[in-house]
């Protein structure tokens, strides 16, 4: 058989895919495209989050999905969350590039890891041929990944936004140093975010579900190596703490965290342990913010109910390092 005449007709369908992506972002505010998530029966959700991970097994990346494996069985969990930097060191070249089976495909195994996987992009992913990581090949190469730049997951009792956040950032602009950032469909950036925040804060408004999560690839607040985002702290918290959102989850800092805002009732989560991590860089903060850090690789649990969330950070042998649960009506549990 002739494998160039299957592989043709499927890249023109890429290059299509690209063009009717790079229209349409130029265009308007729109809602944000939804995806639908049944609960289990009794109307509860298990998940897991994980990021920063995607370096063809190394960096211990391998053994934490072996015990994601292992934790995603226990919990029964019904899809997995990815804070981004899919895939080091500058994204994926193509939908065709061996670096999703070698860190994707073939590393996260497990049977209980077989669930949808709703991913974000990191600013990792952006040095790459970002139109590769949103095609729809990839979703027929392995069923499981789902992936646009913002977007949101209607669970019945939650609902949660995923929001491209390497756009706001002005370094990678101003100062991109060595390296070349794929920036179609974000031009003209201003207009861009503008519709962004938009679309973020009217989705949030219209959430009736009853907790909210927000996921981005980068930091608002973290006492990690990146530190404060200025640039959401400035543009994006606001919208998130005027519709009260209860968790905003972030990857960038390769560590495990858990920041409770003083300043309103967000908790900051960072799961940026997939794989490298960077032991011993943390820089101060506040105590009374300060719930938990961990400078080693690991991923986080969550689960709702109609009466609880809660949230579960293990390290990368699948040992618990920080629990913290809470209701409507304020904190009930923190180990």
């Amino acid at each position: 058989m002739d494998s160039s005449r299957d592989v043709k007709p499927i890249k023109f369908i890429f290059s299509i895919f690209c063009l009717i992506i790079l229209l349409s972002a130029c265009n308007s505010t729109a809602e944000l495209p939804r995806f639908v998530q049944p609960p289990k029966p009794d109307g509860t959700l298990s998940f897991l989050v994980v990021g920063d991970w995607g370096r063809r097994g190394s960096y211990n990346q391998s053994q934490v999905a072996l015990q994601m494996g292992k934790i995603g069985k226990d919990l029964d969990i019904d899809f997995l969350i990815s804070t981004g930097d899919n895939f080091y060191d500058d994204g994926i070249i193509s939908p065709f590039d061996s670096q999703f089976q070698d860190s994707f495909t073939n590393i996260y195994t497990a049977s209980s890891l077989q669930k949808p996987w709703y991913n974000v992009l990191g600013n990792h992913d952006y040095r790459g041929n970002v139109y590769a990581q949103l095609s729809p090949i990839l979703r027929d190469l392995d069923c499981r990944w789902i992936c646009l730049r913002s977007y949101v997951v209607n669970a019945e009792i939650v609902d949660i936004f995923f929001v491209d956040t390497t756009p706001f950032v002005d370094k990678y602009f101003d100062e991109p140093k060595d390296h070349v950032y794929d920036w179609r469909g974000v031009l003209p950036r201003n207009k861009y975010l503008n519709n962004l925040l938009t679309d973020v804060d009217v989705a949030l408004q219209e959430s009736m579900a009853k907790w909210k999560i927000v996921v981005g690839h980068h930091t608002i607040k973290s006492a990690g190596h990146h530190g404060i985002t200025i640039e959401l702290e400035k543009q994006l918290l606001p919208i998130l703490e005027a519709n009260e959102v209860d968790l905003y989850i972030n990857g960038h800092d390769h560590c495990l965290e858990h920041i409770s805002s003083i300043n309103s009732g967000i908790q900051f989560m960072t799961s940026g342990g997939g794989s490298k991590a960077w032991k011993g860089d943390m820089n101060d903060w506040n105590p009374q913010e300060m719930r938990f850090y961990y400078d080693g690789q690991g991923f986080m649990s969550v689960y709702t109910s109609e009466a609880e969330l809660r949230v579960v950070f293990y390290d990368g042998f699948g040992r618990i390092l920080h629990r913290w649960s809470t209701c409507k009506k304020g904190v009930y549990s923190d180990i």
